[in-house]
């Protein structure tokens, strides 16, 4: 009941640190705070405000979410708190598609032409979703976990190698291309906020519907199996929901780091609950983790900004540090 109310009350903030940032990233920009209180009388600044900042702030807590739901997912799956949303070759093969997509058309991967940005995001999606795919395939389906895992990293070098000779093939294309791979939210438009919150619905349902069979598969595989938990069926649901939730964020904001690592450790640390409330929880503490990077991105070096997924690599990475000092300072394990 205790950790029930702690999840309750971390909920609570968490939406409630969403709208303080929301509000927060809609007076953000290379204009300044002062755009936002002049908006109901300048068009200009209610443009700015209505089309860039507005759905820039919400595509950025939608994809954090859907990072933080993948690595909830991945890591109840693995069985492994050290698992991410890009262990299944996703973001290798999201990368390969775009890299593929800017040597033939030579377009920026965050270029504001609906058509190429259409192009590049459908791209970036098919090929996280196919980089997913070839992991199963490789893996002969989904029967056996840990040949899963060896299969997405072994997929992830193949296609992090071949995103490489594209790369060395087209060197015009090698500025677009950080572009991606650092990430950005700079780009993100209503329609991008729509997709993303169509898929994050309801595969946020999937994956609390499925809770309590990831706590049973957190006591083991042959624990699970003689409780009758149908396993097949399970890994294929979630590695559905891994897949979808992934190649949809990173379609739309290029590879972000970390986001989906911490999001879940940063809600167990508060509130140890089960795999079903994880997942919802984890969706609203990476939608804030992305946000709250996303505000200070264009805040720290005004008019200027940096890419969002180096603050969260930063922040994300100095945390994981510490909680990994912290523990082993206490004996415990990453969890």
């Amino acid at each position: 009941m205790k950790a029930d109310r702690r999840g309750l009350l971390l909920g609570v903030a968490l939406l409630a640190a969403a709208l303080a940032l929301l509000l927060l990233g809609a007076a953000v920009g290379s204009t300044g705070f002062g755009s936002v209180f002049a908006a109901h009388q300048d068009p200009v600044a209610w443009q700015i405000l209505r089309d860039i900042r507005l759905p820039r702030t919400v595509g950025a807590w939608a994809a954090g979410a859907l990072l933080g739901l993948a690595g909830a997912v991945a890591q109840g799956l693995f069985r492994n708190p050290l698992a991410d949303p890009y262990l299944l070759g996703s973001a290798s093969g999201a990368a390969l598609a775009v890299a593929a997509v800017l040597a033939l058309f030579g377009a920026s991967p965050f270029a504001t032409h609906w058509l190429v940005r259409l192009g590049l995001t459908g791209a970036a999606f098919v090929g996280a979703v196919t980089g997913v795919l070839l992991t199963i395939l490789l893996a002969n389906g989904v029967l056996h976990t840990l040949r899963l895992l060896l299969a997405g990293v072994i997929v992830g070098v193949v296609l992090g190698a071949a995103r490489d000779l594209v790369t060395l093939a087209a060197p015009d294309i090698l500025q677009a291309m950080q572009s991606f791979m650092l990430g950005s939210t700079g780009f993100v438009g209503w329609v991008a906020c729509g997709v993303m919150g169509a898929l994050l619905v309801p595969l946020v349902a999937v994956a609390w519907a499925l809770g309590r069979m990831l706590d049973g598969l957190a006591l083991g595989e042959a624990t699970a199996a003689s409780l009758g938990l149908p396993l097949p069926f399970l890994r294929i649901v979630l590695v559905g929901v891994l897949g979808l939730a992934t190649g949809a964020a990173v379609a739309q904001t290029g590879l972000i780091a970390f986001v989906g690592l911490a999001a879940p450790h940063l809600v167990r640390s508060v509130a140890p609950v089960p795999h079903g409330r994880l997942a919802v929880l984890a969706a609203l503490m990476g939608g804030t983790l992305l946000m709250a990077a996303d505000v200070l991105a264009r805040w720290l070096i005004p008019p200027q900004e940096l890419p969002v997924g180096v603050l969260t690599a930063v922040l994300g990475g100095t945390y994981l540090l510490w909680l990994m000092h912290r523990r082993g300072r206490r004996g415990g394990a990453l969890a």
